[in-house]
């Protein structure tokens, strides 16, 4: 029994996510309590009722005690976690065991994620995300709940069945000279002629990459483009499953594909089947998730007694349509979060898919909003911790500076169509107030005025990008269909005598085999550089069709679930400030470790992690970016010293003497990264 929700300060629903069990939960629950011949509540109605004094009483204590319950656990063991973010709050839940309370805030800050992925520096404002989230157009509220919803059951799948989501680290599929082949072929053949045409509308391809399920293919960025962030790509890797999902359980392969794909033991060479006569294998028909999927959320006999939210028909969006995505930027001048940016989902074959991220004409515009937001919020800040009279002194130069900049912005957006008067009027009162003769000046009375003007300036950010691509009266030009046809023909033609093979290889990415003879007793192993945000780990199938190195079936499945158990241990011991754990668990020994290296290579002094709070953001890359502020923390003592974060986790036998397990996890850290072995390129 599972659920997630998101509610406002009024306890009004913005969103809400629940799994079948859940749902039949409820309406047995509201639906007894209904008189004969009466229509049971609408779904979205029981939700409100169900949460409203929990919702109501978070609001009680944050207003009379300035904190609130993180987590509860009811009578009946369903264990609550809660999280305040502005005004909006949100709540998961879970009922039947499979989910701990750190599993259930990472749901929470993953969500988090999205929303902002989706919508930008429209989530800095309390007032406009509501608005957002809830859209009064019925189907419009439908299609973004029903959206929202997918990458939530996308992203529980994956977390439960792929080793780089568990982790949250990117994985490349270990082939150098095709990935070589197809990064080159991204560049000189794909961007640099998607650029120069003349369908583009102005937009620029920045970034384009090829997937195989989740692992990278290839990726590269063109000259004028900062990098992707780890965060950023993980959370395009889940939309991307979303809208094209992987169904691995149709292309399993058998023993013999194990020996001839997983690049281990004696060298053998692919040799590709001839090209095929007719274009069907080429097809992009969106295939079915299997029946294993981890979550349902629509069943029509159940949906049958719902109000009209739930059971209107959402017409499926242009595939040629792209998605607005925002993303960070690190420009020299700094790093500009939440930049808008158009993703283009290719499909080439099922479980093959070309994303395209592109720079739009008008992105310089949010550059400017989110500089303008950077000032007021300082401002904002100054002014409520500072005492009366001593913020004007410090400040003034600067929001002087302010005034003029944001003199000729408000000009600048009159041409464009841009409806700016509510944002003319906030101004030109914060003007009065500040700089007029004989007004308040610069204290504690301008602090709301702060706050409108922010609000104001997230209006005119979510008029600019969110509006038009939610089919608002400016409609947004994008790439035409005919070139992005063209680019996905490009790639199939590239890629043609390969796919089979890469399917083939991205389930046998890495083996054991390879490593057994160097470190016997070694069972699994998960290596990450998280500074790159890359990781290494043998691959792990547990299908009854499929034998691996780690058994069939049931052994591989129990094996499995020792992996994940340790990621999740390890995490917590990570939050307590530990940056090693050893644990013997029955037959098995297990080691982790988190250290430093420079550039060279050469393991730096340990150093005490920081110890963060139970209700604090989870530890990993997508939900919150951990490790790049842990990589902050290290290198303030280690200045103009280009500093590198390593994680590894071992799964040993348990007979194996301590100190060969130690001495294997110390070549094994050093062995993975040699270039002539696994070259990330």
């Amino acid at each position: 029994m599972k659920c997630l929700l998101i509610a406002s300060e009024s306890a009004e629903v913005l969103f809400y996510w629940t799994d079948l069990e859940f749902q039949q939960s409820i309406q047995e629950q509201y639906g007894a309590s209904q008189e004969e011949d009466q229509r049971p509540p609408a779904f979205e109605d029981s939700i409100n009722t169900l949460f409203a004094p929990i919702i109501i009483s978070c609001s009680t204590m944050v207003d009379r005690l300035g904190d609130s319950y993180a987590c509860f656990t009811t009578e009946n063991n369903h264990t609550y976690v809660l999280h305040q973010f502005d005004e909006c709050l949100y709540i998961a839940v879970n009922g039947d065991g499979d989910e701990e309370e750190d599993d259930l805030r990472r749901k929470i800050y993953v969500l988090k994620k999205m929303i902002e992925v989706h919508f930008g520096m429209v989530t800095l404002s309390s007032h406009l995300i509501r608005k957002q989230l809830r859209p009064q157009d019925t189907e419009q509220r439908m299609r973004l709940w029903k959206h929202l919803q997918g990458l939530l059951e996308t992203y529980s799948h994956l977390r439960e069945n792929d080793q780089s989501i568990l982790v949250e680290a990117v994985e490349r599929l270990i082939h150098p000279t095709l990935c070589e082949q197809c990064i080159e072929f991204l560049e000189r053949r794909l961007v640099q002629q998607l650029n120069r045409s003349m369908e583009r509308a102005g937009e620029e391809v920045l970034h384009a990459f090829i997937l195989v399920h989740t692992k990278l293919l290839a990726f590269y960025s063109s000259q004028n483009a900062s990098s992707l962030s780890t965060s950023d790509l993980l959370a395009l890797i889940v939309m991307a499953q979303n809208m094209y999902p992987s169904n691995t359980e149709l292309d399993d392969t058998s023993p013999e594909d194990v020996e001839s794909t997983s690049g281990s033991g004696p060298d053998v060479f692919y040799t590709p089947e001839p090209s095929p006569t007719d274009r069907d294998s080429s097809g992009s028909e969106r295939p079915e998730r299997g029946s294993g999927s981890l979550f349902e959320f629509v069943d029509p006999d159940v949906q049958m007694a719902e109000d009209s939210l739930q059971t209107l028909e959402v017409p499926p969006p242009d595939p040629s349509t792209p998605r607005r995505v925002f993303l960070d930027v690190s420009l020299k001048e700094g790093l500009y979060p939440m930049m808008p940016h158009s993703m283009y989902c290719l499909p080439l074959w099922p479980g093959i898919t070309l994303v395209l991220l592109t720079k739009i004409p008008n992105s310089g515009l949010a550059m400017s909003v989110y500089a303008f937001l950077e000032a007021f919020a300082k401002l904002e800040r100054r002014l409520s911790e500072s005492p009366e009279g001593s913020a004007a002194a410090r400040g003034q130069p600067a929001v002087h500076d302010l005034r003029s900049k944001l003199d000729k912005f408000v000009k600048a957006l009159v041409p464009r169509d841009i409806q700016t008067s509510q944002l003319q009027n906030v101004w030109t009162e914060f003007k009065n107030r500040a700089f007029a003769k004989g007004g308040p000046g610069f204290n504690k009375e301008l602090i709301p005025w702060c706050k409108s003007m922010k609000t104001q300036l997230c209006g005119v950010y979510r008029q600019c990008f969110i509006t038009e691509s939610s089919g608002g009266a400016e409609s947004h030009q994008y790439l035409s269909p005919s070139l992005q046809e063209r680019a996905q023909t490009l790639v199939q033609e590239k890629l043609m005598d390969w796919k089979d093979f890469l399917l083939v290889k991205s389930k046998r990415n890495i083996t054991m085999v390879s490593y057994l003879e160097d470190f016997p007793g070694l069972i699994h192993f998960i290596c990450v550089d998280r500074s790159t945000g890359q990781m290494i780990a043998p691959s792990l199938n547990v299908t009854d069709r499929t034998s691996t190195e780690l058994g069939k079936g049931q052994l591989a499945q129990f094996i499995k679930n020792k992996v994940w158990a340790l990621v999740s241990t390890t995490r917590r011991y990570v939050q307590k400030g530990y940056s090693t754990v050893t644990l013997r668990d029955g037959d098995f020994y297990f080691c982790y470790f988190l250290w430093f290296e420079n550039e060279t290579g050469y393991k730096l002094e340990a150093l005490e992690l920081p110890i963060r709070s139970d209700d604090s953001a989870p530890i990993g890359m997508l939900a919150s970016d951990y490790y790049r502020k842990l990589l902050r923390y290290y290198s303030k003592n280690h200045h103009g010293e280009v500093v590198k974060c390593y994680e590894l986790l071992t799964v040993h036998l348990g007979i194996i003497p301590t100190e060969f397990i130690l001495q294997h996890c110390r070549q094994l850290a050093s062995k993975l990264w040699e270039p002539s072995r696994n070259p990330l390129l």
